[in-house]
């Protein structure tokens, strides 16, 4: 069966079951701070343990709880594995012994719910109900009871939506659509307060107030949140304009003792009357007062919103006069001109709290609107991280993908993700790199016999695999995602399946409009059903902001602005020219899947003048090489530096909402630089670098490593063949030729070739120092020369060679591609031997274990449903599969080929990398090699000698 994950469970239909009442929160309901709980820890065996046995044996901390209350205290009989389930363990017997029913007073109905509202407003101004201390509210009465004259007793209601989260939870019991329109909320307290006994209400306004004296006690306990302090508070806040052409900006806001804050806030906005504030609920952080204000209508139109009356207005002015930007960020709709401010009364202080809004905060908030915003918040690093491509959980840093995808769905106000997590037993399936629609067929048809019979064993453990489903508040399905990747840990599959399901938002959010017209087709082939009614139903309010009917493909989620990126011109550039590289060659460089810890500074300087506004430092940020974990100038960058090497280089200038997000204090200077007149400047040191998992698994089990031994390999035969000449396809970083200038051979020129330009800058450095030595030192030096180019593509520069290599390359590419470099390689490139190597599947197990530090961890990376050496490999085939690709090139191209390796005995499970070696045999093939002979479209690089280094 599966498991499906949302804090409870789920329905027959798979749609996610709709919240209960736990029985902590109605211990909480009742009691309040009243409720202590006790947990204690305690340490028992394991099962399997001996008893008596005088060794130690394994245990685990488990616990119990005790709840007291007044008049009561229980204790819970067992023990668990968590706390939480303890502490709710405990409630619940406290309700049992209680005889209380969680739902028996919960209002169910409309009708029960008005009843209630009605109820609780009038207790607000009852002396017998009136607030405690700790209710927000009594902040509210304290500035009330300092006033004199009419106003004296008097607050505003929207100060009842901000403070009671009841009222909140009522009024969207009455009219769901409460959930997402405070001034309804208000329509709603405005229409309840005119019912509810012992309340005076005003036709012309929205003060409230109790309809007798307050009595003396009340005053006194409200009095007490006064510290007496009479100075007028001064206030940062965002204005935010219903225009979208006008940018939203600082205002300074002044709160004066004896009026009540919203009144202030709202006067910014030319408010008819101070009464006449609206509130959002909270923005951002969900412990902070940060909230959306703006002026409500004349009472008349207010109050028949909540009874569905047409207004005179029409709602088609309503509709003009909505806020969308502030609309956006609140999950709510704000009508007309706002602001954000941080102001309000908590449960924890007893005095106005007040902090200030900046217009980097703004732009912090609207950045976590966006798929990948909370990952660079929760890294601290706006202008440099990037949502990492695949999850790892040794490399993986900042919130979980889980965490991220939960976090999104809250902000846009949708559902919690519905996680279908599904066991597939491993033995029933055979494992491989790919797996046939039939077989995918047979493996669903089998899957859940598969599940639920046999015994787990542990060499064939179970599986996991993970899908998606994201719903609307109303429980519509908006998206799913399904995979046949498999995991061996359940937390994996799910944290995978939710990057995946992040990556696609970020896809959307980034071309809104090009995925507009994708959405009308509701199935796709990458494994996501959208539901295109329900999604941009949901998402219209962004599309409204970031969208535009023109369609431009090239648009980003960057507001209009004197920063704004001009999208016509945007290119995306991938390397980083470097200045001022400072520090020694250590030799120690990040390659494709290191673990790499940077510190680096990134800077806004304006051209005509001598300012320069630091916008980020981190002295610490460690990200993996080849996941996309940063920008790409940034690793192109990083790419070409050593260890202990620092440089600086210019990039591109990023959104302008992403430039003030970075900004705090300087936000407010900064919006107004014209974005033609500054560049960013980034300073960047590499401080330590961690080899890729793939390297230290074979480090672990093979003296010397498997790419030396696989270089040793082809030494053997260029110096069998006494070759003269070399490519190598795929170079990289130039490791293999690199490693053959430090063995005697017959070589006299070797060329590399590859489509990574910064790989081959590093190439380029490394050959350049070592060619260098070696001319100085008067020993034959071969020619080099480094082309930039694809494998794929015939160059006739390089017809004949002796010897072609490609040595673990082809799994970097799809398998079609690596057909089609074979294809190319045999009938055009023609080399007299070519020698290409490639991971074998079958001896993952082996390599994985001897990472493992004992026996009982598992392994930090899984790469998919066949456990790939790196997560960067499409594919990994086994000795049958490499045997039946490279038998059928030789036949078809008129090669010879035998097949070998390197790691191991060449038993079972065979070699760790295995080799298949072509040699060309006597044919007519030359008229066939020859018709592309000027074809060149590789770019020379470098070249030794006569050249110099390639610019960084």
């Amino acid at each position: 069966m599966p498991l499906r994950l949302r804090g409870g469970g789920g329905s027959k239909r798979g749609m996610p079951a709709a919240p209960t009442v736990t029985p902590k929160a109605v211990i909480h309901q009742k009691y309040g701070a009243k409720a202590c709980y006790s947990v204690e820890e305690v340490r028992e065996a394991v099962d399997g343990g001996c008893p008596g046995l005088a060794l130690p044996q394994q245990t685990r901390s488990v616990y119990r709880c005790s709840l007291d209350l007044p008049g009561l205290t229980v204790v819970t009989p067992g023990t668990f594995v968590r706390k939480k389930d303890a502490e709710q363990a405990a409630a619940q017997i406290a309700l049992d012994k209680l005889g209380i029913q969680p739902t028996a007073n919960a209002p169910s109905t409309p009708e029960e719910a008005w009843d209630e509202l009605i109820a609780r407003i009038s207790g607000f101004f009852a002396d017998e109900n009136f607030p405690s201390s700790s209710h927000p509210l009594i902040g509210h009465m304290c500035v009330t009871f300092r006033r004199t004259g009419d106003r004296f007793g008097m607050i505003p209601m929207s100060a009842i939506a901000a403070c009671d989260v009841k009222v909140i939870g009522l009024c969207k019991l009455i009219d769901p659509k409460a959930e997402f329109d405070p001034l309804l909320v208000l329509s709603l307290i405005y229409n309840a307060a005119k019912k509810s006994p012992g309340v005076s209400v005003s036709d012309s306004n929205f003060w409230i107030r109790s309809q007798k004296p307050y009595s003396p006690e009340a005053v006194d306990l409200a009095l007490q949140h006064w510290s007496g302090i009479t100075n007028p508070i001064e206030v940062d806040g965002i204005f935010v304009p219903c225009v979208m052409e006008d940018e939203p900006k600082t205002i300074r806001l002044t709160l004066s003792h004896n009026e009540h804050y919203m009144g202030d806030i709202v006067s910014k906005l030319s408010a008819s009357d101070s009464s006449h504030a609206v509130v959002s609920r909270t923005v951002g952080k969900a412990s902070s007062e940060i909230r959306l204000y703006f002026s409500a209508p004349n009472v008349q139109f207010v109050s028949e919103i909540s009874n569905n009356v047409v207004s005179s207005l029409g709602d088609g002015y309503m509709e003009s006069l909505i806020n969308k930007r502030a609309s956006f960020i609140s999950g709510q709709t704000i009508y007309g001109d706002a602001i954000l401010a941080n102001v309000g009364y908590t449960r924890r202080d007893s005095e106005l709290h007040t902090e200030d809004v900046t217009l980097s905060n703004y732009y912090r908030i609207l950045l976590g609107k966006s798929p990948d915003g909370n990952y660079k918040i929760s890294r601290d690093s706006i202008l440099v991280a990037e949502l990492p491509s695949v999850y790892s959980r040794s490399s993986w840093k900042g919130l979980s993908p889980r965490d991220l995808l939960c976090s999104f769905c809250r902000l846009h106000r949708l559902a919690e993700p519905y996680f279908v997590v599904n066991r597939v037993s491993a033995s029933c399936k055979v494992l491989g790199s790919h797996v046939s629609s039939e077989e995918m067929d047979v493996l669903k048809n089998t899957e859940n016999q598969c599940a639920s019979g046999g015994k787990n064993d542990k060499e064939n453990p179970d599986m996991f695999k993970c899908d998606v489903k994201i719903y609307s508040k109303k429980q519509e399905l908006l998206l799913e995602y399904s995979t046949a990747d498999t995991w061996s840990k359940e937390s994996d599959a799910i944290h995978n399946s939710s990057l995946k399901v992040l990556i696609w938002f970020c896809s959307y959010f980034k071309q809104p409009n090009k995925h507009v017209l994708k959405l009308s087709h509701s199935k796709s082939t990458d494994g996501f059903t959208i539901c295109p009614d329900n999604f941009l139903h949901e998402f219209a309010m962004f599309l409204s902001i970031y969208g535009n009917t023109g369609g431009d493909d090239s648009s980003t989620c960057s507001t209009v602005g004197s920063l704004s990126m001009d999208t016509s011109k945007q290119k995306l550039e991938n390397n980083a020219v470097l200045a001022h590289v400072d520090g020694p060659d250590s030799g120690v460089f990040p390659s494709h899947g290191s673990l790499t810890c940077i510190s680096y500074t990134a800077s806004l300087v304006v051209k005509d003048k001598t300012n320069r506004y630091m916008l980020e430092s981190n002295n610490e940020f460690e990200f993996e090489i080849g996941t996309g974990a940063v920008k790409n100038q940034i690793e192109s960058c990083v790419s070409q530096l050593s260890v202990n090497q620092s440089a600086c280089f210019i990039a591109e200038l990023p959104p302008r909402d992403l430039i003030l997000a970075a900004a705090n204090e300087f936000s407010h200077d900064l919006s107004k630089i014209s974005r033609d007149n500054c560049f960013l400047e980034f300073s960047v040191k590499v401080l330590q670098v961690t080899e890729p998992l793939e390297d230290r698994m074979e480090k672990a089990l093979f003296n010397p490593p498997l790419s030396k031994q696989r270089v040793e390999f082809a030494v053997r035969y260029i110096n069998e063949l006494h070759a003269t000449t070399l490519v190598d396809f795929g170079c990289g970083s130039g490791s293999l030729l690199d490693s053959l200038l430090e063995h005697p051979t017959t070589l006299e020129e070797v060329v590399g070739v590859d489509i990574s330009r910064k790989g081959l800058t590093r190439a380029a450095k490394s050959l350049h120092q070592k060619l260098s030595k070696k001319s100085l030192m008067q020993t034959s030096v071969p020619t080099a020369v480094l082309y930039d180019g694809s494998i794929t593509d015939f160059d006739s520069r390089l017809y004949r060679f002796d010897i072609g290599t490609c040595l673990e390359v082809i799994e970097h590419v799809e398998e079609d591609q690596a057909s089609l470099f074979g294809n190319v390689v045999l009938s055009s490139f023609c080399p007299t031997v070519l020698i290409v190597s490639t991971p074998n599947y079958e001896y993952n197990p082996i390599l994985q274990r001897s990472a493992m530090p004992n026996k009982e961890e598992e392994p930090e990376e899984n790469a998919g449903p066949c456990k790939f050496r790196n997560h960067d490999h499409k594919f990994e085939w086994t000795r049958s599969q490499f045997q039946h690709w490279a038998t059928g090139l030789a036949e078809k191209h008129n090669y010879s080929v035998e097949f070998s390796g390197v790691g191991g005995s060449g038993d079972e499970p065979g070699f760790a990398s295995q080799i298949a070696v072509f040699r060309r045999m006597a044919s007519g093939q030359d008229e066939v090699c020859q018709e592309g002979e000027l074809h060149q479209p590789y770019e020379l690089l470098w070249e030794w000698p006569n050249a110099s280094l390639p610019s960084h």
